[in-house]
């Protein structure tokens, strides 16, 4: 006898057990990316609530429990960094990823500030902002102010005050070291090919073939590595670098 296929119901239910069944609010009023991201969170057996303003964003945000939010920066009524400080004024720790076409460093930096716990720039790769929601969603609702210093061994970046410290020993930045240093530590142990640094760094296109990231990672390489005992930037020959401890 021929087994009954699954009903839609079934493959929810399916999803869901893998552990992609997160509650989502997403706040973004572009009805083209509101219905991209809907369809691809829900066929990874999340539920989404929609928020086309920012007024009815944070009315949501406050109402309901959802375990991570995604929010537009460009809002009618009330914009995604007011909703944000509103959010964080009024104790409500839900972890925010930030998803917009902003992408220089000063409005990463900002959105951190006001409490986002992720910033994502526009156009991106859904794969990447469902992984992001994961492992954002695995560690809980986190303290105010954790969100605005990273750490990876003895490396700490502050956000706010936009300096870089190893151990004991402060580390002065500029404005491109600073962003490598801030990209590594959003990505430790993750491989980054000169395409993604550019990108990130830059924020436009170079010509692939310049050397423009291999002399920025080397003047970074120098301050972070030069004076101790192991380094924690490495050059992967042929794909990129990554930040991670010597074995």
């Amino acid at each position: 006898m021929k087994a009954n296929s699954p009903t839609r119901s079934d493959k929810l239910k399916q999803r869901q057990k893998r552990g992609h069944g997160l509650n989502l609010l997403i706040v973004e009023d572009d009805a083209h990316i509101q219905q991209f991201l809907q369809q691809g969170f829900e066929q990874e057996g999340c539920s989404t609530t929609l928020a086309k303003t920012g007024v009815e964003g944070l009315h949501y945000a406050t109402q309901d429990h959802y375990d991570v939010v995604i929010l537009d920066l460009m809002l009618p009524e009330m914009d995604g960094m007011t909703l944000l400080r509103q959010l964080r004024g009024q104790g409500h720790h839900v972890p925010v990823i930030i998803l917009s076409a902003k992408h220089s460093v000063q409005e990463r930096v900002t959105g951190l500030q006001c409490g986002a716990d992720d910033y994502l720039v526009k156009p991106f790769a859904f794969t990447e902002l469902m992984a992001r929601c994961q492992s954002i969603s695995r560690r809980g609702a986190r303290e105010p102010t954790s969100s605005t210093s990273l750490s990876f061994d003895e490396l700490s970046l502050d956000l706010i005050r936009r300096e870089l410290v190893r151990g004991d020993e402060r580390i002065s930045l500029n404005k491109r070291e600073f962003a490598l240093a801030e990209l590594f530590l959003r990505n430790p142990e993750k491989v980054m090919s000169k395409t993604a640094i550019l990108e990130q760094v830059w924020g436009y296109q170079f010509d692939p073939q310049t050397n423009v990231v291999d002399v920025l990672v080397c003047r970074l390489r120098n301050k972070v590595d030069k004076s101790f005992s192991h380094s924690l930037i490495h050059t992967i020959r042929g794909v990129g670098y990554v930040l991670r401890k010597e074995c």
